[in-house]
C-alpha cells in the first residue's frame, strides 16, 4: 500500500512528520499512522508556551480502535496549536500534511532535524512493518 508523503517534512519512527517554515516547525502525524488509527475522534493537544525535548510524548491522538501517543519531532516552545482539531479531529485522516498539523513550535536546534528520516527512509521503513 502506498501512503502520501511530504517531500519537504522529516520523519521520526514513531510517525510524526515535522516541516521546517522559515522559523517555525510545523508537526503532525503521518499518513501510514492516521491509516493506521482509521477514524480519529479526539486529539488532545499539548499548551502553548510547552517547552518540549525532542522525543517527549506531547500529545494524544484517539480513534475507534486505539489512543496514541504523539512525540515531540524537535525540541522547542510550542508557538500554536491547531484548536480546528479539537471540533474536527476527523480532518487528521483526510488532509494529515496540509489542514490537520497538530501544533507548530519554535525550534530550539534544528540539528535535531538530523535524528529524523527523510520522506524517502520513512517510505522505506513503513515498508517494513506490518500495518
Amino acid at each position: 500500500m502506498s501512503f502520501k508523503l511530504d517531500p519537504n517534512a522529516r520523519y521520526a519512527k514513531s510517525d510524526e512528520w515535522v516541516r521546517v517554515e522559515g522559523a517555525v516547525a510545523v508537526v503532525g502525524i503521518s499518513d501510514y499512522a492516521q491509516d493506521a488509527l482509521s477514524d480519529v475522534v479526539f486529539i488532545e493537544l499539548p499548551e502553548v508556551g510547552a517547552t518540549i525535548k525532542q522525543g517527549q510524548q506531547v500529545a494524544t491522538v484517539e480513534s475507534v480502535k486505539a489512543a496514541s501517543d504523539i512525540y515531540a519531532p524537535l525540541s522547542g516552545t510550542v508557538i500554536e496549536v491547531n484548536h480546528a482539531l479539537e471540533d474536527t479531529p476527523e480532518k487528521v485522516n483526510g488532509d494529515p500534511f496540509g489542514e490537520a498539523w497538530l501544533f507548530k513550535l519554535e525550534p530550539e536546534n534544528t540539528a535535531e532535524l538530523e535524528n529524523l528520516m527523510t520522506a524517502t527512509e520513512y517510505d522505506a521503513y513503513c515498508a517494513t512493518r506490518e500495518h
